[in-house]
């Protein structure tokens, strides 16, 4: 009856399991993702619960239910296994994600009593709270749920691990999660232009706490590295790759160590050790693309090297970027690395072709489209030789007005490239207006004021400068 129906739906959604967290998967690439968890699980046996529960949620979106059971039937063996004195208590999440599939499959008695197994637990647990389960390890493996999917989730993720640091400060897996959070967030904030916000003590607690975890090791290294204290985090890797020589997720965080180091033949041995490990993985062909771009740049300095061995290395670093697009669709960084690749193998069709292709998506939202504008207007400039191009995009660029560190460097490419046209004794009265357009997206009113009437005495006729000038002055 349609009754049950609407009071089951009414049930579910106070479950706290994946469907309920808000996960969509607009923000990832399913396959990438799933790659992602099936190499965890085969590295990193603490956290299958979590892996299986997230791997039934993604089958769920591939439309495959069948298979999403399967991946539950493994959350509850992992359970009894890892978790025998506690399995309601473990269970809360996975029974939720069983509820939700028997509904999607309109097996309505079967999610029915799913949700009862839910309910009756949380009766003996007692650990609802304004009608929510609250409970620190459900809080953690939300946390994991949202870092997974990527960075329009990384501050709800450190939300659900302070709640479940709240109920048990010394947990290493919360203090884990929380200091990755961190770590992300301060990533996060650096290309947005924001406030920075320190993760170091949250990292080393983490550590402190984990012995045994490599990966938040190299985590630590590489926010010591940022602070300019490269020598101390060194020590950490250097550990790691002593306790845990072939754990692929370690690996990908030493080569980028070593990359940042300038040690980038160090990084790429380490790269290809990884990618034998776990070959489908986007992060090391992105990050080995980046080893070879940085190698191309190297030998372009120097006199004594042949066109072959450039050729080759372009060769290898359009491979790797291209697997990562094709792979991540939503990884629009590695656009602009292949492009510039391109570029740099004087394969200008080739460059404006991905360039195109990446500002057309109707999902590239804010800082990535700045970023993208950027290197447009960069490529525009340097490659092609076209000034009027690089600052058109440069422009763009400037007109999304979130602050960012791709807006940063669109302004101060346009104002660089204008400042100079005007100072090479051009005086033109566009170059002026462009300039004054680029205080007015900047915020600053009197320099554009100044800019517009420089345009106006040398073409006093223009309706366009005459306009920005009289509305700049009222609003002054």
């Amino acid at each position: 009856s349609t009754i049950s129906k609407d009071s089951l739906k009414t049930s579910l959604l106070q479950l706290e399991c994946h469907f309920t967290w808000a996960l969509q998967k607009k923000h990832v690439s399913l396959e990438a993702l799933e790659e992602t968890i099936l190499d965890h699980i085969k590295f990193v046996v603490e956290y299958s619960i979590t892996d299986y529960n997230m791997l039934s949620y993604i089958c769920h979106l591939k439309n495959s239910n069948e298979e999403a059971l399967r991946n539950l039937k493994k959350a509850e063996e992992a359970i009894k296994k890892h978790h025998p004195g506690e399995t309601a208590r473990r269970s809360l999440v996975t029974w939720g994600n069983y509820a939700w599939i028997y509904y999607h499959k309109q097996r309505y008695a079967e999610a029915q009593s799913y949700v009862n197994k839910v309910e009756n637990s949380c009766k003996k647990l007692s650990c609802i709270a304004h009608g929510k389960i609250q409970l620190p390890e459900v809080y953690a493996e939300k946390g994991w749920a949202f870092l997974r999917f990527g960075n329009n989730y990384f501050e709800r993720a450190k939300n659900c691990f302070e709640n479940a640091l709240k109920s048990e400060p010394n947990n290493p897996d919360f203090s884990a999660g929380y200091a990755i959070a961190m770590y992300r967030l301060e990533i996060e904030s650096e290309r947005s232009g924001e406030e920075k916000r320190s993760c170091l003590e949250a990292l080393k607690q983490a550590v402190e706490l984990n012995p045994k975890d490599t990966t938040i090791g190299a985590f630590l290294a590489l926010e010591l590295q940022r602070l300019k204290r490269g020598d101390e985090g060194e020590r950490y890797i250097e550990e790691g790759l002593q306790k845990t020589p072939d754990f692929p997720l370690f690996l990908r965080h030493a080569a980028n160590f070593y990359r940042k180091k300038g040690e980038v033949n160090k990084a790429v041995e380490i790269l290809k050790k990884a990618l034998a490990l776990t070959p489908n993985c986007v992060v090391l062909h992105h990050q080995l693309g980046l080893c070879y771009k940085f190698k191309i740049l190297e030998l372009k300095k120097t006199r004594h090297t042949t066109q072959d061995e450039i050729e080759n290395l372009i060769q290898l670093a359009i491979f790797h970027f291209k697997t990562v697009i094709d792979k991540k669709p939503v990884f629009f960084g590695a656009y602009s690395d292949l492009a510039n690749i391109y570029a740099l193998g004087k394969r200008y069709e080739e460059a404006e072709e991905i360039f195109q292709e990446v500002l057309q998506r109707n999902d590239l939202l804010g800082f990535d489209k700045q970023e993208i504008y950027f290197n447009y207007g960069h490529f525009q400039h340097f490659h092609m030789k076209s000034e009027s191009k690089a600052i058109k995009y440069y422009i763009e660029g400037l007109k999304i007005e979130k602050d960012s560190y791709g807006r940063k460097r669109c302004s101060e490419a346009v104002k660089t490239l204008l400042e100079q046209k005007i100072q090479s004794g051009l005086r033109d009265a566009t170059h002026f207006g462009t300039l004054g357009l680029v205080h007015i997206l900047n915020g600053k009113k009197q320099e554009a004021i100044e800019c517009y009437e420089e345009a106006i005495a040398l073409d006093p006729s223009n309706e366009e400068y005459l306009n920005a000038l009289t509305e700049l002055r009222l609003s002054v």
